[in-house]
């Protein structure tokens, strides 16, 4: 309920954003052709951003027949955790990473690309498995998807706004619109980073505590994160800005100053309240949610 009220709350601002930008670029009737857009923008991202995102890294449904590994582990998990069983995807690529997707558990799916799949023993693809159905589980996958098409549409105002300010227009002064497109170019990039930040960082260490429980033992999981780490900076990848908050470990880069905008927490937090985590479950001898 509460991340559907958060989406809500995102569309809602984001259309907000888009008429702000219409006005400024266009006048009145840029507010309307933006206010066009943002209707279905949002319908979109309701009902199809998963989609959107699967088709975006050219991701492959598979079923039991060809990874009988991996949908059994899909599989025990899905039912352990008291889920649909999701759609099973693999992405094509060297760079080891994992996501969720999917608006709601009966429509949930989990994608895991092919770098993961040669490099992860399976005791730690376990441990990987066992975060994203957290993530289906805790509903974050809407909210996750819809903030990824809306980060990718303010980028592309931005580079709208970029073009209309190159090309110019003769009443550009008399609007405002050279000021509101030199705005947008440099206001656009950094809300659509605020939007990412908002909802990733606490839904992370959400997902990791909920699959250390899940599975009884926060040490594979734990493992698998310092692997996956080192695995996306070993391995040059394509991932989309936009996305890549969806990811399990984020696939870009960045220190120092840039940091502050990572839309993860950064992995040896996440690694030791994993240890801490497991040290209660060996402590309490709860080893598994109910």
């Amino acid at each position: 309920m509460l991340n559907s009220l958060k989406t809500t709350v995102l569309l809602a601002a984001l259309t907000a954003l888009f008429l702000l930008v219409g006005r400024s670029l266009g006048g009145n009737q840029g507010m309307v052709l933006a206010f066009a857009f943002a209707i279905v923008m949002n319908l979109g991202s309701w009902w199809f951003s998963d989609k959107i995102v699967l088709t975006m890294y050219g991701a492959r449904e598979i079923g039991p027949q060809d990874s009988p590994r991996l949908f059994a582990m899909v599989e025990e998990l899905a039912r352990r955790a008291q889920i649909p069983m999701p759609r099973v995807y693999v992405v094509p690529g060297a760079m080891p990473n994992a996501f969720a997707t999917g608006r709601d558990p009966a429509h949930g799916a989990v994608a895991v690309t092919e770098g993961i799949l040669q490099m992860m023993p399976p005791e730690e693809l376990r441990g990987v498995i066992a975060h994203e159905l957290a993530h289906i589980r805790n509903r974050d996958t809407l909210i996750s998807a819809v903030a990824a098409v809306a980060a990718g549409a303010i980028s592309m105002i931005a580079n709208m706004a970029q073009w209309a300010l190159f090309m110019g227009r003769s009443d550009d002064d008399e609007r405002g619109g050279g000021v509101g497109s030199i705005l947008t170019i440099l206001l656009a990039p950094l809300v659509a980073t605020l939007i990412q930040l908002a909802i990733s960082r606490s839904r992370e260490y959400a997902a990791d505590e909920y699959a250390a429980r899940l599975i009884g033992d926060g040490r594979p999981l734990a493992r698998a994160l310092v692997r996956l780490e080192r695995g996306v900076q070993a391995v040059p990848n394509h991932a989309e800005p936009s996305t890549a908050h969806m990811f399990i470990v984020s696939p870009l880069a960045g220190g120092g100053f840039w940091s502050l905008f990572r839309t993860h927490p950064h992995t040896e937090q996440r690694v030791a309240r994993l240890e801490a985590l497991t040290a209660e479950l060996d402590k309490s001898g709860q080893r598994f949610v109910s």
